[in-house]
């Protein structure tokens, strides 16, 4: 059975940085696609990052671009999500998600009909402080 588990979130100032942990469970790591969301208090959960095929394509949300970077180690099975230049308004639950199809990489890699991602981390806090 596929984990996906999150880790490395806190409690940092504006202008800081976080980097957040997705420990994947699965040989099949390397064929992959895999995102970022994040649920913010009383706001849908949105689309942040996406990565495919290791680093073919890879796509961040407009509000983040610049200053979030997606990566995966294949051979510690990890993603990555570095944050930089850290907003009041990035703090939210993060979670990490997979797909392993072409099916479920559209709604990881698009962000849309989320309901249907079936591979969910727990998430993982991130609050920033102004």
């Amino acid at each position: 059975q596929v984990q996906l588990v999150e880790s490395g979130g806190g409690s940092v100032q504006a202008g800081g940085s976080l980097r957040l942990s997705c420990a994947v469970s699965d040989d099949r790591f390397s064929t992959l696609c895999m995102g970022w969301f994040r649920q913010a208090p009383g706001k849908e959960r949105e689309g942040v990052a996406a990565i495919y095929n290791g680093g073919d394509r890879i796509s961040y949300a407009d509000s983040v671009k610049g200053r979030f970077t997606i990566s995966q180690d294949n051979a510690k099975n990890t993603l990555y999500l570095q944050m930089n230049a850290l907003k009041s308004e990035d703090t939210a639950m993060y979670y990490c998600a997979a797909g392993f199809t072409d099916a479920e990489c559209l709604y990881v890699g698009t962000w849309e009909n989320q309901n249907e991602i079936i591979y969910w981390g727990q998430g993982t806090q991130v609050t920033v402080s102004s």
